[in-house]
């Protein structure tokens, strides 16, 4: 199966997890960023995860920037994942999203609340 058809058959989870990213993006400009390599697009069997390696003047953060879909599976997803930045040479790993995330996913595999975010339209 091509990353087109992977990201064609979990594209409602990529839409499900863009409802909570502010209108940031479209499943389109997501779709755009893969084909030109901004954004990492990472098929499950029923989840998907989308990351981007944000370069910064004194780091490589690998950022997940969309997960979504079957939660045991995107705790087996994550090792990899975060594997595949550190060969990257990122030396950080971010994410922003829901605080529900860090309760039921993340706290038990050592991330910890650095900052939250505030948002105000203009």
């Amino acid at each position: 199966m091509s990353d087109e058809e992977d990201f064609e058959r979990l594209r409602h989870h990529v839409a499900a997890a863009l409802e909570f990213s502010g209108g940031t993006h479209t499943v389109e400009d997501v779709a755009e960023g893969v084909r030109a390599g901004r954004f990492q697009f990472w098929p499950g069997r029923d989840s998907a995860v989308v990351t981007e390696i944000i370069v910064y003047p004194q780091l490589k953060d690998l950022h997940f920037f969309l997960d979504g879909g079957d939660l045991d599976e995107l705790r087996l997803m994550q090792p990899l994942i975060e594997s595949w930045g550190k060969e990257m040479g990122c030396s950080r790993v971010s994410l922003a999203g829901r605080r529900g995330w860090e309760r039921s996913f993340l706290r038990d595999r050592g991330y910890e609340p650095k900052w939250f975010v505030l948002c105000k339209d203009l």
